[in-house]
């Protein structure tokens, strides 16, 4: 079954590592604006990745805010892996710290985390989850970020002088394809005549496949390109065309270019869960809403007017209007998590 993950090595680590010095404004949580009264809870990290890979980065990224804020003590352990031993260091970390909550990323470990999460219901587990809560103490989040995905693809759609416009995507798996869709359906939205171009490479991270996807996109009329990963953008800065990063504010690698993207932010899933439990009232729920726009867990990352040629005042009147619209639930981005179509027209 595939999952979510980063692809495995050392020549993938080190650039993943390259990518989050690159992105500081990524990782720069801002505090937490809601700390719970009384001792600092106890809180242990679980991370199957590195936490140089952006997706379990995030949330360790909000978890050290809080506890630079004092609000908890924190340890963690990262790149724990998928061949049986988070279940191992679940079991340890449980009996040794006996902390008041567990968070990590359960996809590709699913079966071992929710049987941990059985045996110590006196622990609260919130995990990074393809699967729904389990009562009393299993609560899931994900990263749902297709709401700036619909702001980006309007953006996108608005600049494009071609009418083509390329995204690069690891696999068509559910949490991919609903941020590809909600760019697609933002692309056409502003651009009828938009022919979106979507190519997989088959991994979570592969630099050098995603720059070469990219550029035989760009061999094919794209002068838009939608980095869902990491080695696009560099595509898009070697041939003086627009691009969008993804999960983070990802305009220092390639500021002439790089207009914006949707950006993950934990915090408020963090502050939520750390009020609950400090508050004696955590129960297991999915924790879906406060990675959306309208609680602030998913960000467009500023519109970056600096790019070569310009982004039209009109165009960002147009997204900024949306993006009020969907904060207030005027208006609603659709959840489709269907794998897209090779090419994908406004009609």
């Amino acid at each position: 079954m595939i999952t979510r993950r980063i692809a495995s090595g050392a020549a993938a680590l080190a650039t993943a590592a390259l990518l989050v010095a690159g992105l500081p404004a990524a990782f720069a949580q801002s505090p937490s604006a809601a700390a719970p009264a009384g001792p600092p809870l106890k809180v242990v990290g679980a991370y199957a990745t590195p936490i140089e890979e952006p997706w379990d980065g995030v949330i360790d990224s909000a978890l050290k805010a809080a506890a630079a804020a004092g609000t908890i003590d924190y340890t963690f352990q990262e790149d724990i892996g998928y061949n049986g031993d988070m279940e191992r260091v679940l079991r340890e970390e449980a009996e040794g710290k006996k902390p008041d909550i567990i968070f990590g990323d359960a996809f590709g470990n699913e079966e071992a985390v929710r049987r941990v999460a059985k045996d110590y219901p006196e622990i609260a587990f919130v995990f990074g989850s393809g699967g729904g809560p389990v009562e009393p103490n299993f609560s899931v989040f994900d990263n749902w970020i297709h709401e700036p995905a619909y702001l980006s693809g309007m953006l996108a759609g608005g600049l494009t002088k071609s009418n083509v416009i390329g995204v690069v995507g690891g696999y068509p798996v559910p949490e991919v394809n609903r941020l590809v869709n909600a760019f697609i359906a933002g692309a056409t939205a502003v651009n009828p005549d938009v022919d979106v171009k979507t190519t997989f490479i088959s991994s979570w991270f592969d630099p050098a496949a995603a720059k070469e996807a990219a550029l035989a996109q760009v061999d094919a009329g794209a002068d838009v390109l939608f980095a869902e990963r990491f080695g696009v953008i560099e595509a898009a800065s070697e041939k003086g065309l627009f691009a969008f990063g993804n999960m983070s504010d990802q305009k220092d690698l390639a500021p002439e270019s790089v207009v914006s993207g949707p950006v993950w932010n934990m915090q408020p899933t963090v502050d939520y869960v750390l009020n609950q439990v400090a508050g004696g009232t955590y129960t297991a729920q999915d924790l879906k809403d406060f990675s959306m726009m309208a609680k602030g867990g998913a960000t467009l990352a500023p519109i970056n007017t600096g790019v070569t040629g310009g982004v039209p005042q009109e165009l960002i009147d147009t997204v900024t209007a949306k993006e009020a619209d969907i904060k207030n639930g005027v208006f609603r981005v659709d959840i489709d998590e269907a794998p897209p179509p090779a090419s994908s027209t406004g009609g």
